[in-house]
């Protein structure tokens, strides 16, 4: 069977961890792993773009029963005559005449076949404490872009909720774990020419890491419900974290996997450091849900 054309159908937006699909294509890697290739998957995978987001564990059931253990699964693209996965993609997303789609990594030697049905079945607890922790993340840069509000001499591009975005402004990696993340920002003179004043976070770091707490529990406390709208069921259709807080609505574009509501997240809570480098501060933001569902 021929590459793909068009993008995977992914049903993991809507919380599916369940899904049957076609095999389109097999292909045997380098070190002898083999990447498949469906039409339809509940797996979420790791985009080399912007990995904060792991890969799902799941199983995938060939045809025959045999069961394999994915080892990973990856956004992968192809322009119908090669191949690529994560790093080694050489285009953007949306570019005309490529295909993306989520590359199952099974072991050496599984035995699937191209045109064969397969059904797959995501470990739903570390779903759910991903999904938890990613709803944790967003929620915790709104609550920090919130209290440095007036950090601020110049105008900058407004976050989700209308404050200055510093968390888009400064951060250099985010890592969702387990019913939490870790969110690293870096404060040197980029960030200063942009307008903000790091002194104003700086001086009392543990008042704005309780004024951020405070944000959290007001929001948390209302239990809102947490949906991903779509423009589609395509790997690469855009998808918005959505979610109904005091202020107001707020749409978040994500292509990962969240909460049904923030009472999953049991309350939620950060803890702030800060450490000098050579000219710029690294801020780091280690967020968790405090009591989550399950």
């Amino acid at each position: 069977m021929s590459l793909p054309t068009v993008d995977t159908t992914v049903t993991y937006p809507s919380g599916a961890v369940e899904s049957t699909g076609i095999v389109l294509h097999v292909e045997e890697l380098p070190d002898g792993t083999r990447a498949v290739l469906l039409d339809t998957t509940a797996v979420h995978p790791v985009d080399a773009g912007w990995p904060d987001q792991g890969a799902d564990r799941a199983v995938l059931t060939a045809a025959d029963g045999t069961a394999y253990g994915l080892l990973d699964a990856v956004v992968a693209a192809t322009d119908g005559t090669a191949l690529f996965l994560g790093a080694d993609i050489p285009v953007k997303k949306g570019t005309e005449g490529w295909a993306f789609t989520v590359a199952h990594l099974l072991p050496a030697g599984a035995s699937v076949a191209e045109g064969e049905p397969v059904r797959i079945e995501v470990d739903r607890a570390y779903r759910a404490a991903l999904s938890a922790g990613h709803t944790a993340c967003h929620l915790a840069s709104l609550a920090l872009n919130r209290q440095l509000a007036g950090a601020w001499k110049k105008d900058v591009q407004p976050d989700a909720a209308g404050n200055p975005n510093f968390d888009a402004l400064a951060i250099e990696t985010s890592t969702i774990t387990e019913h939490g993340s870790t969110d690293v920002y870096r404060l040197g003179k980029s960030l200063r020419r942009k307008g903000f004043m790091p002194e104003a976070l700086l001086q009392d770091l543990p008042a704005a890491e309780a004024g951020i707490n405070a944000i959290l529990a007001d929001w948390t406390a209302t239990g809102a419900k947490v949906r991903i709208e779509c423009d589609g069921e395509g790997l690469t259709d855009l998808r918005r974290w959505t979610v109904d807080l005091p202020e107001g609505t707020v749409h978040i574009p994500c292509g990962g996997t969240h909460a049904q509501s923030l009472a999953e997240t049991g309350g939620i809570q950060v803890t702030l450091t800060a450490d000098a480098g050579d000219g710029a501060v690294t801020l780091t933001m280690d967020t968790i849900c405090v009591q989550p569902a399950g």
